[in-house]
């Protein structure tokens, strides 16, 4: 994007398209209202007031909406903004779209109208993320999280740590600059103030695990040998016939996923049987690899296997494959009957039994999922960061440690400020004080057009 168009007008859809009640196109910048003066019956709106009319284009109707006009600053962008909410038919939205780029504004890009918060200090960087957190949460839990650091949460600790290293820097500085006036402060203040900055520090990235958990969710990988019911269990998760299930071993033959929303995001995971043996062929072949590659990256394997056989060599073997992760033992088709085993290694008492035929112990199962995802994140954490944001963190933790060994050696404060100066530099980009333009393109690539 060059200078010119930096802030110049522009406009996008802001609702999904489809079949709907309402569609909304937002326009903003300094033509917002030359924009809708040319094709809205009714002229001279009144900021904050909602106004109904038609959108026209040449003389025309196209449709009866309503307009909400917003004057700078008092909007979203901080810039002047109409909202037209219209009929939410897929030509009708694209229609008017068509009609305000005629007119005087331009298609904006991915999250250009939340950038333009950003650099009208509407929202600092942190809380411009938590919009694409928000809009693209998985859980109803993390976009709880992510509400929590669009109100402020995140930012306003950072600031917190911010002044008071900038109130240490600041001291340092003019015991610097001034010696004959002001004292440079003592070792054991800075000790305190860089050993309090570090403990706050600590205390976010905390989090980081169930920040994690919450964005990127739980993988969980149902794995065993062809024909112990993989597919049909995965089936029976998401209440639909995704996997194709037959008596024929070697159905499965590629990795299957779909999220579902147990209070954090799940990935449930089908793999093809693995198996050994001249009958498996070339594809087959490469299917049994990622269901190999799947298990050890799974966060937690569910091992499956049919009771009403006897256990044998390829799942012992797959078991020995999973055994040293999270892993949760499942014992299907217990309603054809159990046949027993003397070399089982593990002990049968901590399996499941479950049918996927009539659903018996699915809900156990379930709870067992959760129960045990629940352990990789806390349900409430107080604060949400991303990996970004967690990377600033860490280096502005190096930079306080380096300042409290220094202090701890009585060294030149010069040299100590060197790294209060740069623990302050990361905490900045967290913020936005610093940033590059291609941090922030990067940042608002990943925004859906018309936020």
């Amino acid at each position: 994007m060059n200078l010119l168009e930096e802030f110049d007008t522009i406009t996008a859809i802001a609702t999904p398209l489809g079949t709907g009640g309402v569609g909304v196109i937002r326009i903003s910048g300094d033509k917002s209202f030359d924009v809708i003066a040319k094709i809205f019956t009714k002229q001279n709106l009144e900021p904050g007031k909602i106004s109904h009319g038609w959108i026209t284009d040449e003389g025309k109707k196209i449709d009866e909406v309503i307009v909400l006009p917003f004057k700078k600053p008092h909007s979203y962008t901080g810039e002047d903004v109409i909202e037209i909410h219209c009929h939410g038919g897929v030509n009708v939205v694209r229609n008017i779209l068509d009609i305000t780029l005629k007119n005087g504004a331009r298609m904006a890009e991915r999250g250009e109208f939340t950038k333009r918060a950003f650099l009208n200090h509407k929202l600092d960087l942190s809380q411009a993320e938590a919009v694409a957190d928000l809009i693209h949460a998985k859980t109803k839990n993390f976009a709880i999280q992510s509400a929590k650091n669009l109100s402020g949460v995140l930012g306003q600790k950072i600031s917190e740590i911010k002044s008071k290293l900038f109130e240490v820097l600041s001291r340092i500085v003019a015991g610097i600059d001034f010696p004959e006036d002001v004292a440079e402060p003592e070792y054991s203040y800075l000790l305190d103030e860089f050993t309090s900055a570090k403990k706050e520090i600590d205390k976010i990235l905390t989090c980081v695990k169930t920040s994690d958990v919450l964005r990127q969710g739980v993988k969980v990988a149902i794995v065993g040998k062809p024909n112990v019911g993989k597919s049909s269990l995965f089936n029976t998760f998401l209440n639909m016939e995704r996997a194709i299930v037959t008596d024929i071993a070697g159905t499965t033959r590629d990795v299957i996923k779909e999220n579902l929303d147990w209070d954090v995001p799940i990935t449930i995971i089908d793999t093809a049987g693995i198996r050994g043996g001249n009958e498996v062929g070339k594809v087959e072949e490469i299917g049994i690899e990622y269901s190999k590659q799947s298990a050890l990256d799974a966060d937690l394997v569910l091992f499956l296997f049919d009771i009403s056989s006897q256990f044998e060599k390829e799942d012992a073997e797959i078991y020995d494959l999973i055994k040293d992760k999270k892993h949760i033992i499942v014992a299907n088709k217990c309603d054809l009957g159990t046949k027993a085993s003397i070399s089982l290694p593990f002990n049968i008492n901590n399996a499941i039994k479950i049918s996927t035929i009539s659903e018996f112990g699915i809900e156990d199962l379930k709870e067992k999922i959760k129960n045990t995802v629940a352990n990789f994140a806390t349900e409430e954490t107080e604060f949400i960061t991303n990996k970004r944001q967690q990377e600033c963190l860490y280096r502005c933790k190096e930079s306080l440690i380096r300042a409290i060994e220094a202090a701890e050696l009585n060294e030149l404060q010069d040299l100590i400020s060197i790294d209060v100066k740069a623990a302050l530099i990361a905490l900045d980009e967290i913020t936005g004080e610093v940033i590059t333009d291609e941090i922030l393109e990067n940042i608002f690539s990943h925004f859906c057009i018309g936020k």
